[in-house]
């Protein structure tokens, strides 16, 4: 792993279990086991790290999504699969994190807004060939519910896929 590498997985490590605003030039340099000069070596600012490493862990857990979503048979099915594929995701936290630091700081908020339009017309397409209404509104109200979900299983983890389904099934129907 190159050192640029270590910067970013320790930043994305540090967003998730420490929050966006506690992450220092000198704890992420810490984490990573490089002097913390390295960091501004490499990136324009700290920022910049903690934007490429955020939008970078959403990208990858996106990016296996529209396979996951093509196995499924159903819309109802489709749903199930992508928050069973969000369940099993570690990057939990720092998605949560991500999208809370998104609304304070432009940049990331324009790098979260371009994966997120990305990520709903797969979803959109996907609907669509299930003979969705609106696929495109439809996604973005799912892509956006399911935001919704994340953010209160960090708070109350008792809300179970199942019971998502059940309500937001009725919605794809």
């Amino acid at each position: 792993m190159t050192v640029r590498q270590r910067l970013l997985h320790a930043a994305a490590e540090l967003i998730a279990e420490k929050g966006w605003g506690a992450v220092s030039t000198r704890v992420l340099a810490e984490r990573a086991g490089v002097g913390s000069g390295v960091v501004h070596y490499h990136f324009d600012s700290l920022p910049a790290v903690l934007v490429e490493a955020a939008v970078g862990a959403l990208r990858t857990a996106l990016a296996g999504l529209p396979g996951v979503l093509d196995t499924a048979t159903t819309p109802r099915r489709m749903l199930t699969a992508l928050l069973d594929a969000l369940d099993g995701h570690s990057g939990q936290e720092l998605f949560v994190e991500t999208i809370l630091a998104a609304t304070r700081d432009d940049v990331l908020r324009e790098a979260v807004r371009e994966v997120l339009v990305e990520f709903r017309a797969e979803l959109a397409t996907r609907l669509a060939r299930h003979g969705v209404p609106a696929p495109a509104d439809t996604a973005a109200v799912l892509a956006a519910a399911v935001d919704g979900v994340l953010l209160h299983r960090a708070l109350s983890p008792d809300l179970s896929v199942d019971v998502v389904v059940s309500v937001l099934g009725r919605a794809l129907r």
